[in-house]
């Protein structure tokens, strides 16, 4: 995955691989975020909708594609190509839950897939990007243990070796419910993990949009990912055709500054 492509002083064309379409909880269907891609200067794009395959604890999750119309999905990416100008990836954006890797592996093996991103967006039953109000429910002692086992899980999902990339690193933080305690041995941990798995993290331009105002993951922890040689992929996380390149020019100039 190639984060930007400079074709000269004047012009930049970009990628978009983070986007959800209809098939989960985006607004626009694939063909209409393909057609809007050449307008945002994007040369290609890449469907990653969600599967979340949440077990009891977690609950049903309305905004996951059913395991049932993974047939479906590939057939409509894989449909959107061929009558696209411009390469379109088969992706997918995937929760992890421990002890599901074998499980995961054995529904995606048999499709064509070109990228999968691994996700936390659940510890233990509770959603770290579902709302304030949740987490205005935690005391400051819970606040630290959901943040803490964020990047541990973080890196357990690294250690699968399933995933190409890493989503939206630093979550947690979406409501600035931000942990009082020092996380930099797990957060340090969690990039050892991507590294030694050969991962990309994405700069997830998103953030900016939301309460914390700050892209995922943080400056601080870009840093950290540059100086292990961690490759990072720019992306909006798209889920309508309006924000397929949310923000980039901030994210490239942060970029700039941190190389």
């Amino acid at each position: 995955m190639e984060s930007v492509i400079l074709n000269s002083k004047e012009c930049r064309s970009f990628t978009s691989y983070h986007v959800h379409s209809t098939r989960s909880d985006g607004s626009d269907s694939m063909h209409s975020l393909a057609e809007a891609a050449p307008w945002h200067k994007v040369v290609e794009i890449g469907f990653s909708d969600h599967l979340v395959l949440a077990p009891p604890a977690t609950g049903p999750v309305s905004w996951s594609i059913k395991p049932e119309t993974l047939p479906e999905y590939v057939e409509e990416v894989l449909g959107v190509r061929e009558d696209c100008p411009i390469p379109v990836r088969l992706g997918l954006e995937v929760d992890y839950f421990p002890g599901q890797a074998d499980i995961v592996k054995g529904l995606l093996g048999p499709y064509p897939f070109d990228y999968l991103i691994g996700s936390v967006h659940f510890v233990d039953g509770f959603a770290v990007d579902e709302s304030a109000e949740d987490w205005e429910k935690l005391t400051e002692k819970e606040v630290n243990e959901v943040s803490r086992e964020y990047w541990r899980r973080i890196a357990a999902m690294a250690r699968t070796g399933i995933f190409h990339l890493a989503g939206h690193l630093d979550l947690p933080k979406k409501f600035s419910f931000r942990p009082s305690q020092d996380l930099r041995q797990e957060i340090g941990a969690a990039l050892d993990a991507i590294a030694g798995a050969g991962m990309t993290i994405e700069l997830n331009t998103s953030g900016w949009g939301k309460p914390c105002r700050e892209c995922y993951p943080s400056e601080p922890i870009l840093a950290q990912a540059i100086n292990r040689n961690i490759p990072i992929v720019v992306t909006a996380d798209a889920h309508r055709k309006a924000d397929l390149t949310q923000y980039y020019d901030r994210a490239f100039e942060l970029l700039g500054r941190l190389h």
